[in-house]
């Protein structure tokens, strides 16, 4: 059973990916950033990888909801400008933390977004 997990090690990560990204937005990350660092990536890496990897699944979900007009356009439009600054903002900040400082706020995060989740 290990050595099929191993093997399909990859294939499982994005399924939980895609179905985490179809359900909560994209907290597909949530999930794959654990799993890359797992699998060996060091934490800048995983960090990256997994917003290419959340981008793709986006687009798909996306589409998916679209077809059932599950959200407003423009509600979303709004977020646009200022989310991309933030992307760049983000991008350029995770290039100057060092791995230490970048995995503690992440863990921050995914604890506070628990903590929130449950208080509700």
């Amino acid at each position: 059973m290990k050595k099929l997990i191993k093997k399909y090690y990859f294939y499982i990560i994005g399924a939980l990916a895609g179905i985490a990204n179809g359900m909560f937005g994209a907290g597909g990350g949530m999930i794959v950033v654990p799993l890359l660092t797992h699998a060996g990536l060091n934490q800048k890496k995983a960090q990256a990888t997994s917003i290419s990897v959340t981008v793709f699944l986006s687009v798909i979900s996306l589409f998916v909801y679209a077809l059932k007009q599950s959200f407003s356009l423009s509600d979303a439009v709004r977020y646009v400008p200022f989310g991309l600054l933030g992307a760049g903002a983000g991008a350029l900040i995770l290039k100057k933390m060092s791995p230490r400082h970048l995995k503690i706020v992440f863990a921050f995060i995914l604890i506070i977004s628990g903590v929130r989740l449950i208080a509700r």
